[in-house]
């Protein structure tokens, strides 16, 4: 990994020069001055283009619907980099048959027009059939960090996410990928996997990025109707006060029971409020918080409000 990674305005020239491009290019398509590609085959020309001229190139997946939290990452993306490589694929197996995956928002050239003030390399736009061609039968299995939490109110998910983030660095091959912080699980369940299957990628996170009243940014927050968007500021406010007790060593068991009750008061429905390491995600089990713990735990939660599934994390 190269880690002294510095941008040149000439470099970013050289795409439109390298060799055996041409033909290419005739086949992707270019929307406010972005390059996108929607095939493995047409990633790869660029990204193998952008190797043999010794650049670098950090990856944001996303599944699009494009918000300031996502932003966020592509400049952190750009600071590392010589470009940057965005993905949009809103991926189905990470959805169980219930959830969302038909209404999920899908704002591609919306997403476009706010990517277009970055220094954005290419995006990738693939449809399923290219990620998952007929026949495909492989997934990624996970244990570690992925047990818990997530998994026990979505046991689908982390084999969706493992599945298609794998197959995402495999075709990119990126020196960073970036995910945000807000899916705290997700991040370190991605860093286990990488580190485990030996992918030559490093991956980072990206902090919460947060509305002015306190709400974690994400995609989701635009089911809430305009009242359940006010009462959604009560879960961060809840987890702050639940955090604040707990660095103040009461007793664990009672203050996230007190949590939950106060999320069930102000018209959520939670799964979950729990308290884990931040690096490999093993639940607290002591009864209290101890001075020299403070800072190695993370407080999650997830709630349903009205329709809208909301998660969120703090540092403890």
């Amino acid at each position: 990994m190269q880690r002294n990674m510095r941008y040149s305005s000439h470099q970013s020239h050289l795409l439109l020069g390298i060799n055996g491009l041409a033909n290419v290019r005739q086949k992707m398509t270019s929307t406010h001055n972005l390059t996108i590609v929607r095939t493995i085959e047409d990633l790869r020309s660029i990204t193998n283009a952008w190797r043999r001229n010794g650049q670098t190139y950090a990856m944001v997946p996303t599944m699009g619907a494009l918000h300031a939290g996502h932003l966020s990452l592509v400049e952190l993306a750009q600071d590392q980099a010589d470009h940057v490589l965005v993905s949009i694929f809103v991926n189905p197996t990470q959805f169980a048959p219930h959830e969302d995956f038909s209404s999920y928002p899908r704002t591609e050239n919306d997403d476009c027009i706010k990517l277009s003030g970055y220094r954005i390399g290419a995006v990738f736009c693939p449809n399923a059939k290219e990620m998952y061609p007929e026949g495909f039968c492989t997934h990624v299995g996970l244990s570690g960090p992925a047990q818990g939490l997530e998994s026990d109110f979505r046991p689908h998910f982390f084999q969706g996410v493992a599945t298609v983030v794998t197959k995402l660095l495999l075709a990119a091959q990126p020196d960073i990928a970036i995910f945000g912080e807000k899916d705290f699980q997700q991040l370190r369940v991605i860093q286990r996997f990488a580190k485990d299957l030996n992918l030559p990628t490093e991956i980072q996170g990206g902090p919460t990025m947060r509305e002015s009243d306190g709400l974690a940014m994400s995609s989701r927050n635009a089911y809430l109707s305009n009242e359940e968007r006010t009462k959604s500021v009560q879960l961060i406010t809840i987890m702050r006060q639940t955090a604040q007790r707990l660095q103040h060593g009461e007793l664990c068991k009672a203050v996230l029971q007190d949590g939950l009750d106060a999320l069930k008061a102000a018209g959520f429905k939670p799964d979950y409020l729990a308290l884990h390491e931040s690096q490999d995600l093993k639940p607290f089990t002591g009864s209290n918080l101890t001075q020299e713990q403070l800072g190695d735990y993370r407080l999650l939660a997830a709630a349903c409000l009205g329709k809208t599934r909301l998660i969120d994390n703090i540092e403890v």
